[in-house]
C-alpha cells in the first residue's frame, strides 16, 4: 500500500487492535516514512500523525520491554527490534519538520508552530531515551538531532509556549522546551545505572519536573559557578559543567533551582502522608522506592554538577570480577563456605543439598586457604570462575572496566567481587551502571565499597530458629579516612529497623543490631550496627573452640 490517500490511512488507524503489537507495529513502521516521501498536503499529513500517537506510544512501549530488562549487546536477537523503534521515532520527529517547512512555520499562528515544534523535540528526544533503555551508547548525532529541534523551535519563538499533549501523563501539555529539558534531565540520571522500573520512573518524573527548569542563555556578567551545568547547542553532547565548556553564542545556562525546591516539597508531603499518585509520580511506585530515587535525583537534578569526589586516572591491566553471593565469598575468603563448627550438629537436609549442588565435597583438606593457582582450580571446580575485564581507568571509589566479548549475567547494583591487577584482596563492590558501546564491548562502572571485607556466617537470632543454617555475610571495618563507618552486608531482603542477627566470625559467636540501611542493590543491603556483646571464645560452646 503507497499510503497517498489520507481517507485510507485513518481508516487503517481506526482498525487498529492493541493486541495486535507486532502487526501494529509494522503497519505504523511502514505508513509514518511513506507519508513522509508522499507529498501530502500539511493538513491532511497533520491529521494522520495526530492520529497514529496514541497507537504508536502503545507499539513502542511493548516493543521495548523486549529489550529494557538487561543491556542489549549488539549481536543479539532483538538489536533489529531496537533499530526498528528508533527508526519509527526518527521518522515521526522528521515528519513534523517537514510539515513546517512545507506548510511555512513562521507563517502559521503561534499556537500551530508550537504544536509542531513540540511535536519534532518530543520524538527527538525519544530516541536518546530508546538507547538508555537498551544501555546502548548514544551513535554519533542523537544529540546533535535533538539540539537542532529545540534551535527551530527557538527561532520560531515558540519555545515556551505549552500546547495540548494527550500523552503527557501528568500536565497533558508540553512546550518544546519542556520537552527538551525532560531529555537532559534524564541524561543527568546516571540512565545506563537505572534497572527498567526505575528508569521508567525516571521518565515520567522528568516529565513532571521539567516546567521548572530554565535554559536562560550563556553567563553574562559575573562569573558562573563552575559546578553548574551548562549546554552547548552546537555540539554532540548534553549537559555539562559550565566549567569546562567554552563561551560561546551557543552555549545555554541549565537553572534548575526552581526544582530542587520542587522536589523538597515531595518529601515534606510523604512525610505527611500523601501518596506518590497524588503527587504526580505514579500510582506504582510505593513511598519507600519514591523517596531512594528521588533522593538519589536530587543533587543532579536540583544542586547541580556534584563533581567527583576522587578523580579518576588512566590505568591498564586486568581485573578479576566475581558475582553471586557464594562465589564472592569463596574468592574473599579464600575458600568455600562452610557451616561453623557450633553449627555441625544441625546441619538442616537444605544445607547437605546445597553442599552436593557443587558436585563432589569438598575435602577437609581444602578448608584452608589455596595458593593462587589452587584457588583458580577451585574455583573452576565449583562454578566460581571470575571473569577478567580491562580497566579503562579507576579512582578511590571504583573503576570503569570494559570487557569483549561479555559473557557474565549482570545486573544494576549487584554486588561482586573486585579484585585489581595490583591487588592481593578481593573487595566488594556494586554495579554503578552497564552499557554496550557500538562496537559490542561491555562497559561497566564498579563503585568499592570502602574496606576490606571479611567473611562471615550471618542468621536471623531468636527462639524460632535454633536449626536455621548460617549464610554467607561480610563485615567490612570502619574506613576513617573515607568517612566511612563499620557496617555488615546481607542478602537483600535481611534488613528490618532493630533486627539482631547471629554472627560466627572465626569461631567467635556474638550477635550485632541492624541500625539503618547505609547502601541498597539488587542482591544486597549495607546495614550500619550496635554490637550487643563481645565476641567472647570463652563463652562459646566447647565444639566452638
Amino acid at each position: 500500500m503507497g499510503y497517498h490517500d489520507p481517507g485510507e490511512c485513518l481508516d487503517l488507524l481506526g482498525k487498529l487492535r492493541p493486541l495486535n503489537v507486532d502487526e501494529n507495529h509494522r503497519l505504523l513502521s511502514d505508513m509514518v516514512p511513506a507519508l513522509l516521501q508522499a507529498g501530502l498536503a500539511p493538513e491532511p499529513h497533520l491529521e494522520i500523525l495526530e492520529a497514529a500517537r496514541p497507537h504508536v506510544a502503545l507499539a513502542q512501549t511493548e516493543m521495548s520491554r523486549r529489550y529494557a530488562a538487561h543491556p542489549l549487546p549488539p549481536d543479539s536477537a532483538e538489536n533489529e527490534t531496537l533499530h526498528g523503534v528508533v527508526a519509527l521515532w526518527d521518522a515521526l520527529a522528521q515528519s513534523y519538520a517537514h510539515i513546517a517547512r512545507t506548510s511555512g512555520a513562521e507563517l502559521l499562528p503561534a499556537d500551530q508552530r508550537a504544536l509542531l515544534a513540540q511535536r519534532r523535540v518530543h520524538y527527538a528526544g525519544m530516541v536518546p531515551l530508546e538507547y538508555f533503555r537498551a544501555h546502548r551508547a548514544l551513535p554519533d548525532g542523537t544529540w546533535t538531532d535533538l539540539h537542532d529541534s529545540y534551535c527551530a523551535a527557538e527561532a520560531l519563538g515558540v519555545g515556551a509556549i505549552r500546547v495540548p499533549d494527550p500523552l503527557n501523563d501528568i500536565w497533558k501539555a508540553q512546550s518544546p522546551t519542556e520537552a527538551f529539558v525532560a531529555v537532559l534531565l534524564v541524561d543527568l540520571s546516571n540512565p545506563y545505572g537505572r534497572s527498567e522500573r526505575e528508569l521508567g520512573w525516571v521518565c515520567r518524573w522528568a516529565q513532571r519536573f521539567a516546567p521548572y527548569c530554565e535554559l536562560p542563555g550563556g553567563p553574562d556578567g559575573e562569573a558562573p559557578q563552575p559546578a553548574a551545568y551548562g549546554l552547548d547547542l552546537s555540539a554532540d553532547h548534553g549537559l555539562r559543567p559550565l566549567g569546562v565548556l567554552q563561551p560561546s553564542g551557543s552555549l545555554r545556562r541549565f537553572d534548575s533551582s526552581k526544582l530542587a525546591g520542587q522536589i523538597q516539597s515531595v518529601f515534606k508531603q510523604f512525610k505527611q502522608g500523601v501518596t506518590p499518585s497524588s503527587l504526580g509520580l505514579g500510582a506504582d511506585c510505593a513511598v519507600d522506592a519514591c523517596s531512594r530515587l528521588l533522593l538519589s535525583l536530587y543533587r543532579p537534578w536540583g544542586l547541580a554538577s556534584a563533581g567527583r569526589r576522587f578523580p579518576r586516572r588512566g590505568a591498564h591491566g586486568r581485573a578479576e570480577l566475581a558475582s553471586g553471593w557464594s562465589a564472592i565469598a569463596f574468592h574473599v575468603g579464600g575458600k568455600p563456605f562452610e557451616q561453623p563448627p557450633i553449627y555441625a550438629t544441625q546441619r538442616s537436609l537444605r544445607n547437605d543439598i546445597a553442599l552436593m549442588t557443587l558436585g563432589e565435597r569438598v575435602a577437609e583438606a581444602e578448608s584452608t586457604p589455596w595458593s593462587e593457582d589452587g584457588r583458580r582450580r577451585a574455583a573452576a571446580r565449583l562454578g566460581f570462575a571470575c571473569e577478567h575485564w580491562q580497566i579503562a581507568d579507576q579512582s578511590v571509589s571504583g573503576f570503569r572496566l570494559f570487557q569483549s566479548p561479555h559473557t557474565q549475567r549482570l545486573v544494576h547494583h549487584q554486588l561482586v567481587g573486585v579484585r585489581p591487577p595490583d591487588g592481593e584482596h578481593f573487595l566488594l563492590a556494586q554495579l554503578s551502571w552497564l552499557m554496550y558501546r557500538a562496537d559490542g564491548v561491555m562497559e561497566a562502572g564498579v563503585q568499592v565499597l570502602a574496606g576490606l571485607p571479611k567473611v562471615v556466617a550471618v542468621r536471623s537470632s531468636g527462639l524460632n530458629n535454633p536449626r536455621e543454617p548460617f549464610v554467607e555475610g561480610f563485615l567490612l571495618p570502619a574506613t576513617p579516612a573515607l568517612k566511612a563507618d563499620a557496617s555488615v552486608i546481607l542478602p537483600a531482603q535481611w534488613f528490618q529497623p532493630q533486627r539482631v542477627i547471629e554472627v560466627v566470625d572465626d569461631g567467635r559467636r556474638f550477635q550485632l543490631r541492624l541500625t539503618k540501611p547505609v547502601l541498597r542493590g539488587t542482591d544486597f543491603v549495607q546495614v550500619s550496627y550496635e554490637p550487643l556483646d563481645s565476641p567472647d571464645p570463652a563463652a562459646q560452646p566447647e565444639s566452638a573452640r
